[in-house]
């Protein structure tokens, strides 16, 4: 799992916040996919990138409103993938799916390389179908639970 640290932490848990500069408040996003041998498929990797790219942003809003921000990227080996494809590829912000906080339904397509031909999960946005989830929605996602906090 890996944690991007918006400070020097010296709390246990080295979560990257220090809770006395942001008054408790925290947008945690939780991102998980499959990797297998150190890989992951083309729709994933980009999300990744896309998610990355967010979270600049986002850091940049949050900031000023004391909000902090963690974010964990979790892997999903082979077996758990084979048993449940619709887990890989999905994001969640305190615990609430992306699908459910912007109101997109979830799908499913044929995905490629280490998922070889299975049907990973695709997110539909105002009849727009999406593999790779784009910054902009990942903004908005986080956005609305920041803004409730």
């Amino acid at each position: 799992m890996n944690k991007i640290n918006n400070c020097n932490c010296s709390c246990e848990n080295r979560c990257g916040i220090e809770p006395e500069k942001i008054n408790n408040k925290i947008l945690n996003i939780s991102w998980q996919r499959l990797i297998a041998d150190g890989d992951t498929c083309p729709r994933c990797g980009s999300t990744e990138n896309e998610l990355d790219k967010a979270v600049v942003e986002l850091k940049g809003k949050l900031d000023p409103m004391g909000i902090g921000l963690i974010v964990e990227k979790k892997e999903i080996s082979l077996e758990e993938f084979k048993k449940d494809p619709s887990r890989s590829n999905s994001i969640s912000f305190n615990g609430q799916l992306l699908e459910d906080l912007i109101n997109a339904k979830t799908g499913q397509s044929k995905c490629c390389g280490v998922c070889g031909d299975k049907e990973c999960r695709t997110v539909e946005i105002e009849d727009k179908l999406y593999e790779t989830i784009p910054s902009d929605v990942i903004i908005r996602a986080g956005l609305k639970v920041a803004y409730n906090l």
